[in-house]
């Protein structure tokens, strides 16, 4: 069984500007080590690009430095980088090469894929690590779902947005 307070997801958006990469990389590590402090070592992530990517880094990253953190690719079906650019799915192959555990949700693709594939990275979860700056669509989606399931977030959104001012 799953012990949802050692185990965290991540949900975001596929296009993020690109002055907020580095703020949400640097972001990424603080929380992800913050995290681990509580003893969270389960990071589950949709494997998508954007956000997906940026998160997934991060959590090799730390798992560089604490061998027992754990990177789990929950994706929605086996074909979902089929139309993605070959820098996306090039990048993407060497994430799946250092994930430690890879789940499908779907065999193929289907029109609810993506959130069986979210409600599964939710309800696995105690934590969830967004950067949601819209409210509409699969991110918005997931955190509405997230907050039904009592599972805390942490939006990176709104942080850069704080930066900026």
């Amino acid at each position: 069984m799953i012990d949802r307070k050692r185990t965290a997801c991540f949900t975001g958006h596929r296009k993020i500007p690109a002055e907020d990469i580095k703020s949400i990389e640097k972001q990424l590590d603080r929380i992800i080590k913050k995290l681990y402090r509580k003893g969270v070592i389960f990071y589950g992530a949709g494997g998508s690009y954007g956000f997906d990517m940026l998160a997934e880094k991060a959590v090799i990253r730390a798992r560089n430095k604490h061998k027992e953190i754990k990177l789990i690719l929950v994706l929605p079906c086996k074909d979902q980088e089929k139309y993605w650019t070959e820098d996306n799915k090039a990048a993407f192959a060497e994430i799946k090469y250092q994930a430690d555990k890879i789940v499908y949700t779907s065999e193929i693709y289907s029109k609810d894929c993506m959130h069986k594939r979210n409600r599964h990275l939710v309800n696995f979860s105690g934590y969830c690590i967004a950067y949601l700056n819209k409210n509409s669509g699969g991110t918005a989606y997931t955190i509405n779902y997230a907050r039904q399931k009592e599972v805390e977030i942490f939006n990176l959104a709104s942080q850069n947005k704080q930066h900026r001012k």
